[in-house]
């Protein structure tokens, strides 16, 4: 099954990760979240682990911001989450004329600019924001890890990863290779690939998971069918492994990256690694063109 939102709106392609004196939380509206996620920047230093080719995030240039001050981003957040979930941000700014269905809170998402399960605190800081949500009697709001999968074998990742089943929560791990040279191309990272495949199945064995998995142009050169083959491979591979995947997000660049040398692919392309992905593995898949993010 696949699924082609319709809604394209000038929001979608703009997701800066600062709002007003904020330094941590900032909301966007999300067209995979279908509605407001408030994100949770725990990379303001702007390192991560991955070096990925479509990032939009400049690593050139150093942030102002090089620590996570608990305290500060824990005050932004309960601020934050009553101003979005009582509707009172939809009368500000550039978030006024989003149409009626996309004005819902839908998560808190843990991502920013680097990979969040880096952040030495992690399960801390998933224990405070779960609290947070109870005491504001929002647990119909998700918590959404937006993750590399690089890390899932340390002890304070897995703790957190509890947190977030007794939470409403979700992992997206991302996987958009079939190869291990495909993904040094794109992710350019010196972790294995096969560690990023045995975290993935290790945390999908124990709770379902979101794919997510972003394919562009490199060079003017879509990936190669041999590549989308082998990723179709690697999912059944998890699945034969007993992962449960609940979902294969499927989609491209739809906002401006880093390097000029990585372009959207064509929206019939994306549609075509969905439909291969659903015959291969019978996994559902949604898609998301370059039109909107």
């Amino acid at each position: 099954m696949t699924n082609t939102p319709q809604i394209s709106l000038p929001q979608h392609r703009y997701h800066p990760r600062q709002y007003r004196e904020n330094k941590f939380v900032y909301p966007v509206l999300s067209r995979r979240s279908k509605g407001i996620s408030i994100g949770v920047n725990l990379n303001p230093d702007k390192v991560c682990n991955f070096d990925c080719i479509y990032c939009q995030v400049n690593r050139q240039t150093q942030s102002e911001t090089r620590f996570v001050e608990m305290d500060r981003l824990l005050g932004e957040l309960d601020a934050m989450l009553p101003f979005v979930a009582s509707g009172e941000l939809f009368e500000v700014d550039t978030f006024q004329d989003i149409p009626a269905p996309l004005r819902r809170l839908n998560d808190i998402a843990f991502s920013g600019d680097g990979e969040p399960t880096t952040y030495r605190n992690f399960d801390a800081i998933m224990a405070s924001v779960a609290a947070m949500k109870r005491h504001l009697q929002l647990d119909d709001v998700k918590m959404v890890l937006i993750t590399n999968a690089s890390m899932f074998h340390r002890e304070t990742v897995r703790r957190g990863l509890e947190i977030l089943d007794a939470n409403n929560g979700e992992i997206w791990a991302k996987l958009e290779a079939g190869s291990e040279a495909y993904f040094k191309l794109i992710d350019r990272t010196p972790i294995r690939f096969q560690q990023i495949l045995d975290n993935i199945t290790a945390a999908s064995i124990i709770r379902p998971i979101v794919i997510q998995s972003l394919f562009m142009n490199v060079n003017g050169t879509p990936p190669p069918p041999s590549e989308v083959a082998g990723f179709c491979l690697r999912l059944k591979e998890i699945i034969d492994a007993g992962g449960q995947l609940k979902l294969v997000q499927i989609y491209t660049v739809a906002r401006p990256p880093a390097l000029n040398t990585v372009t959207a692919l064509r929206n019939d392309q994306v549609d075509a690694i969905a439909n291969q992905v659903t015959e291969t593995t019978g996994l559902p898949t949604e898609v998301y063109s370059g039109a909107s993010t």
